[in-house]
């Protein structure tokens, strides 16, 4: 099949990478696909690229896939990148197209969503009122407080042992000023950003946050970026405590939100006993894939 790509770049860079992008089109110039290649750009994980492929269903296995992935991985090498990793749904064709043309199965993830209205209030209520000593809860939306700013960018080491089994991530580093530009990055897309927190009443630092972003209509699911603890303070159940505390404030303020998604790596246990806990029904399970360059 003949067909044309063009490349293209995005405008706006983002606070941690910069995309490149493809676009495949027939002879007639009706679009057939495309390809987008993220290059991360912070400090810890300049060596990786993320990559997305699209074809619309009637121009599969007609090479442009293909010739798309072919075009972004040459650019990744170009940029002087060590790995590329792709997402894709267990069993679909990308799965297949990724495990036939180089990519390794690297981490396998569960999907799961809860929706609010199944949710079990009074189980709610109990786990967020129940005292957990030594510790507190607080809230805000959007960007973090500046005084809370540091603590809570020095709590996010606690993502950095989430399992990854075999993916090349690298490690990413928080500071004030990629916490604030992330708040800002969701406020741009026009949708909602919640955290709970937790706080060592002795210290009066963040030890552990759980952050959910709601489309900013407030229908349709939300979707949690993220729910983690610092070592040194987990077997406490604070995690189940803030994600409780999370979808009770997220159906009070929104009681038109439909549900909440999560993704949870399949290595995750104590993760995954949290979500079962709390009602989420896995949806459906992914793979992320890797190509060393």
């Amino acid at each position: 099949m003949s067909f044309h790509l063009t490349p293209l770049a995005d405008p706006e860079p983002g606070a941690s990478s910069r995309r490149l992008a493809w676009l495949a089109t027939g002879a007639d110039g009706v679009p057939l696909g495309s390809a987008f290649l993220r290059l991360f750009t912070k400090e810890g994980q300049e060596h990786l690229a993320e990559l997305e492929v699209a074809v619309h269903g009637a121009e599969r296995r007609q090479g442009v896939g293909t010739g798309l992935l072919e075009a972004a991985v040459a650019a990744a090498k170009t940029e002087g990148r060590r790995s590329v990793i792709a997402q894709s749904v267990l069993g679909s064709p990308g799965d297949l197209f990724l495990a036939a043309r180089g990519f390794r199965r690297v981490l396998s993830l569960t999907y799961a969503r809860l929706p609010l209205a199944d949710a079990d209030l009074k189980m709610l209520d109990a786990l967020v009122e129940r005292p957990c000593p030594g510790y507190r809860l607080t809230r805000w939306e959007g960007t973090v407080p500046p005084e809370r700013a540091r603590s809570f960018a020095d709590s996010r080491r606690a993502m950095d042992d989430m399992p990854m089994e075999g993916t090349d991530f690298g490690t990413v580093v928080w500071d004030v000023e990629r916490v604030v530009a992330a708040a800002e990055a969701v406020a741009r897309r026009g949708e909602l950003l919640y955290t709970v927190a937790t706080v060592e009443e002795s210290t009066g630092e963040v030890v552990g946050f759980s952050e959910l972003v709601v489309p900013g209509d407030g229908l349709g699911d939300g979707q949690h970026y993220g729910t983690a603890v610092l070592p040194e303070h987990r077997g406490r159940g604070l995690a189940r405590w803030m994600k409780a505390a999370s979808i009770r404030s997220a159906r009070e303020r929104h009681p038109e939100l439909a549900g909440l998604c999560t993704d949870t790596a399949d290595g995750n246990a104590p993760m995954l006993a949290v979500n079962d806990a709390l009602g989420y029904v896995p949806t459906h399970r992914a793979v992320e894939y890797q190509l060393d360059l």
